[in-house]
């Protein structure tokens, strides 16, 4: 395969464009007005509490501009946990990098040129491989990529040492993890020798990074996790990607979050559109932490789950799931988290509008809170 540097390609999004600011002008109807003045109070509440915030984005919600916004709801404690896929990961390097994104899929793929793309393919990869090797998540090892301007890329000699280290071990009674550090050791100096990259730093900047929500999760050391769905994404065209590191990275990133929805009761719940991967992970997640807590006496269930999406409702969700000739049974994300056995409503709304339209109502709501 060919690949070609990003600098010929050319791109829908541009930050300059895109980007949301706090202090943004928005308009949004009375229904979600309604919606917001609600979350805000529950949000506000939970925060109290030490409850879990946690907010699962799409990728849209990236190409909308909205990752400098989502790394201040980190910033301000107002979210503790933001969850994307692979996808968002990719929009939010490439603005960081490059300031652009998003390309003409159609055209590109007629010319079998759709994620060929250079840099995106090899930095990504690299990072994760390195990352997987550090004991690092997805979403943190790309977070710490930006902020460090570039990945530092060890020696043969020292992946050597550090799997010689592991290896003194028996095998047969070694544990997990220096077994899995070895193997993520191993993986990295397979990919380094592959591609014939050099030890020592390699400078990657970032002149876009402060609206990155990576790169803001990772210096305010917020919970930024990662969902990936292998073959879904740009970066496994490239010559470098690796199987096992993103099941490595995916797999922290996963446990990351089980354990945020571990601390959901009295929390709140965003899927902000995300029509597959937050519903998904959300329910496994949330019966693993309930299988533990139960046998605590802790059933989780008191969790303020609000969905947001563009398509229009047709269906009151507090009569419980449409019979299956109803066309709403098969909007998928409303039918799992309603399945939850938790308190679950559905807003129609841009995710722009919504995510700055609540980070409006909190800022406003805890200086009167401030100010009594």
């Amino acid at each position: 395969m060919r690949f070609y540097p990003l600098a010929e390609r050319k791109n829908k999004v541009y930050v300059q464009q895109a980007i949301v600011t706090p202090s943004d002008s928005v308009e949004f109807s009375k229904n979600l007005d309604t919606a917001l003045n609600k979350i805000a109070q529950q949000i506000v509440q939970a925060k109290k509490t030490g409850a879990s915030i946690i907010c699962a984005y799409g990728a849209h919600s990236i190409k909308n501009g909205l990752g400098l916004l989502l790394g201040k709801f980190l910033e301000k404690g107002w979210f503790t946990h933001v969850a994307t896929n692979g996808a968002g990961i990719i929009h939010d390097w490439e603005l960081a990098y490059q300031g652009m994104t998003s390309e003409d899929v159609r055209k590109n793929v007629q010319e079998g040129k759709f994620g060929t793309w250079a840099e995106t393919g090899l930095v990504i990869n690299l990072a994760l491989a390195i990352g997987a090797y550090q004991g690092l998540g997805y979403g943190e090892s790309m977070g710490a990529c930006i902020a460090n301007n570039g990945l530092q890329i060890p020696t043969t000699g020292e992946l050597k040492l550090f799997a010689q280290e592991r290896l003194a071990d028996n095998l047969y009674t070694a544990n997990s993890q220096n077994m899995q550090a070895l193997a993520a050791a191993l993986d990295l100096m397979e990919l380094l020798s592959s591609l014939d990259i050099p030890a020592g730093f390699l400078p990657i900047e970032h002149p876009y990074r402060d609206m990155s929500v990576q790169y803001l999760a990772y210096i305010n050391k917020g919970r930024s996790t990662s969902h990936p769905m292998f073959g879904h994404d740009i970066i496994y065209t490239h010559r470098a990607n690796r199987g096992a590191v993103i099941g490595r990275t995916a797999e922290r990133d996963f446990l990351s979050f089980v354990d945020s929805v571990s601390k959901l009761e009295g929390g709140v719940y965003l899927s902000v559109g995300s029509a597959v991967m937050s519903p998904m992970i959300f329910e496994k997640a949330l019966s693993m932490a309930r299988n533990v807590s139960l046998q605590q006496g802790n059933a989780i269930i008191n969790i303020q789950i609000h969905v947001v999406d563009l398509q229009k409702s047709t269906w009151d969700w507090s009569q419980g799931e449409p019979p299956v000739d109803n066309p709403a049974y098969y909007l998928r994300f409303m039918k799992t988290f309603n399945r939850m056995g938790c308190n679950s409503d559905y807003t129609s709304a841009d995710n722009r509008d919504f995510l700055l339209g609540l980070y409006q109502k909190l800022v406003n709501l805890e200086q009167e809170q401030e100010g009594k």
